[in-house]
């Protein structure tokens, strides 16, 4: 911790002169590794991880995650999308005309989308790729297949349910998207995010993190 700490300050020196958003993915992954360099736990199944040979790898025995079919992915970190590139991107007309790949040639505005530290979080890559663009939900009967992370996800529906730990904060990403670039967020949803964030409040690491990308890009979220 004591030889990330250093770096993660010379990042927030430098980054906070220019004042700006990342202006891509691969930027944004890049800064939001060090904002997290401190306090480096995969967002979904609160596993410890760590910088092992230039690749964030989490200790699965830490939080007792056992790989569901994928033991390769599950052994990266992966930066994941709260709310999915596919969730803000097909209401785009880029992503009409051509997908992902369209609208990263031709808008701005999906390319700070999908650039937006706020979004990002530190997830194993098996429940990253699980995960998929499904929506967030309450499940009912869904075994656990991911040892002891409470993950679940019902590939029919394409559905997932995340840890009550981490609902709200989930709920106040949905919520700074539909703020900051007009996403639509269905009403059932919306009643959704009003329990999870009521029963799930504003944690110490939260407010910490929004104020660190706060001084990165230069502007308050509201």
């Amino acid at each position: 911790m004591t030889k990330t700490l250093p770096l993660l300050l010379l990042l927030l020196i430098s980054i906070t002169a220019l004042a700006e958003p990342p202006q891509s993915f691969s930027q944004a992954k890049k800064i939001a590794t060090e904002i997290y360099a401190d306090h480096q736990v995969s967002f979904y199944c609160g596993c410890s991880y760590a910088r092992i040979e230039n690749k964030l790898t989490p200790d699965l025995q830490s939080c007792g995650y056992i790989p569901r079919k994928e033991p390769k992915r599950a052994s990266r970190i992966e930066w994941e999308h709260v709310v999915p590139a596919w969730a803000f991107g097909h209401q785009l007309q880029c992503w009409q005309d051509g997908g992902r790949k369209n609208c990263r040639k031709t808008s701005e505005k999906f390319r700070l989308m999908e650039a937006d530290l706020m979004n990002l979080v530190p997830a194993i890559g098996e429940i990253n790729g699980n995960r998929s663009n499904y929506s967030f939900a309450m499940l009912e009967g869904e075994p656990r297949v991911y040892g002891a992370c409470d993950f679940e996800v019902d590939f029919k529906a394409r559905k997932v349910e995340p840890a009550p730990e981490v609902r709200g904060d989930i709920a106040r990403v949905y919520w700074y998207m539909r703020d900051t670039y007009g996403l639509k967020i269905s009403d059932k949803q919306q009643k959704l995010f009003e329990v999870w964030s009521k029963l799930d409040p504003v944690s110490g690491w939260e407010t910490e993190r929004t104020g660190r990308i706060e001084s990165l890009i230069g502007f308050s979220h509201k």
